[in-house]
């Protein structure tokens, strides 16, 4: 009797007003997960500006403070979480190539900055998607279309106006000598291609290992990995001066800053909106390019990042269209 009358008083109590806190759970605000993509984006570029300002530290030494740095911060986390320290067995394999490609890539693009234009940097890391689409197509066997084949034209079309080979274009225009600035180019180039087989080996790992754990790798396999170049390089050194010191920090936390916003983003909004926004990167990288080192782009650099930025708004468009349906 009490089970029925209990069912009785439930089903004839008044729905929950949209106002009640018993209401369905209010949506996040419009445009939100496009202000944290707009907010990564910014980390991003102020990390790497400040990459670009110490020049006295080598890019192999800036990648291991900031592997210090997120070790300590991702700690706790993985304590608080018991996730371990070590991961599922069948995909340790997947854990250990995450770290050592991860890392490595960032010491490719720290070096890139400081060896290249910021803006000429900044762009090429936005080929990225294109390698991207190529190694998920042949390790996960996803499809491969005619327009990633244009998308991938207009991607190396835009870097070859950024590289602007002497055979071509001379080397008139180009802030460093030849050789370095085909030195960072390389080192963007070989950060798009590790960046790219970072994130497949995500795509391949899935929800099945915790991203704090991934992060975990990322930076202790990284921290390993520098101290061992640092060595054989015989680089290591602390920086000269205090503002050096205060801009290795602010590099760590921007860069933490990036992913973080770039990862809230993504749970709340869909992959195509935030992809396009993404490439606000670029135009905070030749606006700090003119206000911090007065230089201007050229065209040549304008009409490379047109090209790159147009592939990965198409890309993204098209892929949020399909899923649309």
């Amino acid at each position: 009797m009490q089970n029925k009358a209990y069912l009785v008083k439930k089903l004839t109590a008044p729905s929950p007003k949209p106002g009640n806190p018993q209401a369905k759970k209010k949506a996040p605000c419009p445009g939100l997960g496009l202000f944290y993509t707009l907010l990564s984006a910014f980390c991003f570029s102020v990390s790497s500006l400040l990459v670009k300002k110490v020049q006295d530290v080598h890019a192999v030494e800036i990648s291991a403070f900031r592997c210090v740095l997120q070790m300590l911060i991702v700690l706790p986390c993985l304590i608080y979480r018991k996730t371990g320290f070590i991961g599922p067995k069948s995909h340790r394999i997947f854990l250990i190539l995450r770290g050592v490609l991860g890392s490595t890539s960032m010491m490719l693009i720290y070096y890139a900055f400081q060896t290249m234009a910021l803006a000429d940097a900044t762009v090429i890391t936005f080929s990225s998607p294109v390698f991207t689409s190529i190694f998920a197509w042949i390790c996960l066997k996803e499809k491969y279309s005619p327009w990633d084949a244009l998308f991938t034209m207009f991607t190396i079309a835009g870097v070859i106006l950024i590289v602007r080979p002497p055979f071509l274009f001379g080397t008139s225009g180009i802030e460093e000598s030849y050789s370095v600035h085909l030195k960072g180019t390389f080192a963007a180039i070989g950060h798009a291609v590790f960046a790219a087989s970072t994130l497949v080996i995500l795509r391949k790992m899935g929800k099945s290992v915790d991203y704090f754990l991934t992060i975990w790798y990322y930076v202790v396999l990284g921290l390993v990995e520098t101290v061992i170049i640092l060595f054989i390089l015989g680089e290591w050194s602390l920086p000269y001066c205090g503002l050096d010191r205060l801009f290795l920090i602010l590099i760590a936390l921007f860069g933490l800053g990036a992913q973080i916003f770039i990862t809230k983003a993504l749970q709340i909004e869909k992959a195509g909106p935030v992809a396009i926004m993404r490439t606000m990167d670029v135009v905070f990288a030749f606006i700090f390019q003119i206000i911090f080192f007065n230089n201007v782009p050229t065209w040549w650099t304008v009409g490379g990042a047109v090209c790159v930025v147009a592939s990965n708004v198409g890309a993204a468009v098209r892929k949020w269209y399909q899923s649309s349906k």
